[in-house]
């Protein structure tokens, strides 16, 4: 979102990171260490320092009209909308309490988390001591609290998550993490090391807790349009995952892997298009942003991308000689020999998107190669790691399936009762890895995510 410069003299006298700001709202980046309102400390609080802004820049003789919607903990940094009329607080309010509101954070824990959960627990909060702690459902005064969570990076034992809320309870996303022995680094209420760190004076980034409220969703309260506001961390303990921060912004289609000043690289998300999504989402955080090669848009996992003509033409001629590596990870169907490799001749039918097995000497055929091994054998699918040796389009595709083992999910090469059977409904397909040669970096990227194999009895949470 891109700022409103109209009163930038005024945000910086009164120390404000102005998100956007029209005649119903106000989003603002809340710093770490200060309360949202007033309390007990006497601190200064955010509330009274828009509330000054307003009325210096509403030349207001009494005090500004501002409305709290929704907060974040004392220690917590980000964005936040506040209403400026007493009717876009009423319509924001209602917004919070259906859930209609998105927030979404990343935060930093201490351990090794896996790669994607959703978290549920019941929550109580002790009001003596400011603190929430698990409990039983039956417990008096607990509530149901719920998060997902995505791993976006691991390093020095520390891991990087992206969270998205489903509740709003007091100290959900700490309690929920600790819990699970996966504290926030630096959080001094539900991290004994780092409470202990703090009081001593011994580790001066352990005072400071890595959560961070990254994105903001809000349907405006006149215009009804969706507005998303974001705020990125930075600095400290931030500094070690800093690709993967900048990236956040693009977090509807991917999430990031690597950056610097020639090549990104993201992990893909399902339903992206790779030269429409990606390259808009990216553009607007890192500005040029150029596709070099391609991934059909059910298809998650790796993608890279150049910065300038130097690297755009040196990554294109790389993949066109098939000097960068790609591993690609997939659920197929039946139960593949153990390891293998595959030899075809392909045509494409460009008119119908569809690509067929012909004999090697047919006009325009194309020369097709891949090896495989399995990695697990479930009851009727197995989940198998691929090399590709050649770059055809739908080539995992078309060959797995003319070799009897169609890649689960897949409607137009696949085996369709299967799919049925388990619900599935996009290709299982991920490109899990990329190795680039030392010419252009030496860089092995892979991808996060993993593919598992269906379950036999499906309820529903195989879906995909």
């Amino acid at each position: 979102m891109e700022y409103k410069r109209e009163n930038t003299a005024l945000y910086e006298k009164y120390g404000l990171t102005v998100l956007y700001e029209d005649n119903h709202i106000i989003a603002v980046e809340k710093p770490v260490n200060m309360p949202v309102q007033k309390d007990a400390s006497g601190d200064e609080d955010l509330c009274t320092r828009i509330r000054a802004y307003l009325k210096e820049a509403g030349n207001k003789p009494g005090e500004a009209y501002l409305g709290l919607v929704h907060r974040l903990d004392r220690p917590v940094g980000g964005a936040m909308v506040f209403a400026k009329t007493s009717k876009a607080a009423a319509r924001l309010t209602d917004r919070f309490k259906d859930h209609s509101a998105k927030k979404r954070y990343c935060a930093i824990v201490c351990g090794t988390a896996e790669n994607a959960a959703r978290l549920e627990d019941w929550l109580v909060k002790d009001e003596r001591t400011n603190t929430s702690y698990t409990a039983r459902p039956e417990t008096p005064g607990a509530k149901k609290a719920v998060l997902r969570f995505e791993t976006l990076a691991r390093a020095d034992g520390l891991s990087l998550v992206d969270i998205a809320l489903e509740t709003g309870r007091p100290h959900q996303i700490r309690v929920q993490f600790s819990s699970r022995g996966l504290p926030l680094y630096g959080d001094q209420r539900y991290h004994p090391e780092a409470k202990a760190a703090a009081k001593s004076g011994a580790n001066v980034h352990r005072a400071q807790i890595a959560l961070w409220a990254y994105a903001l969703t809000v349907p405006h309260p006149t215009l009804g349009e969706e507005m998303t506001f974001f705020s990125m961390p930075r600095g400290a303990v931030w500094n070690r995952f800093s690709a993967q921060v900048r990236t956040l912004p693009a977090f509807r289609v991917c999430t990031g892997l690597y950056a610097d000043e020639d090549i990104i690289a993201v992990d893909k998300k399902a339903g992206a298009e790779v030269e429409g999504d990606l390259v808009t989402e990216l553009g607007s955080v890192y500005g040029d942003v150029r596709a070099v090669h391609r991934l059909d848009a059910n298809t998650e996992g790796t993608v890279v991308f150049a910065r300038n003509d130097r690297t755009q033409q040196l990554l294109e001629r790389l993949f066109h000689d098939h000097k960068i590596g790609k591993t690609y990870h997939a659920v197929v169907a039946g139960h593949p020999p153990k390891e293998g490799r595959l030899v075809d001749y392909a045509q494409k039918d460009a008119e119908g998107a569809f690509v067929r097995i012909v004999p090697k000497d047919t006009p325009g055929a194309l020369r097709m190669a891949l090896s495989y091994r399995t990695l697990v054998y479930g009851n009727d699918t197995a989940l198998i790691e691929i090399d590709l040796e050649t770059g055809r389009t739908h080539q995992i595709r078309v060959q797995t399936a003319h070799a009897g083992f169609p890649v689960l999910g897949d409607d137009k090469y696949g085996d369709r009762p299967l799919n049925k059977k388990y619900r599935v409904r996009r290709q299982q397909l991920l490109c899990k890895r990329l190795v680039l040669p030392k010419e252009a970096g030496g860089h092995v990227f892979e991808s996060q995510k993993e593919l598992t194999l269906p379950r036999e009895k499906n309820d529903g949470r195989n879906e995909r």
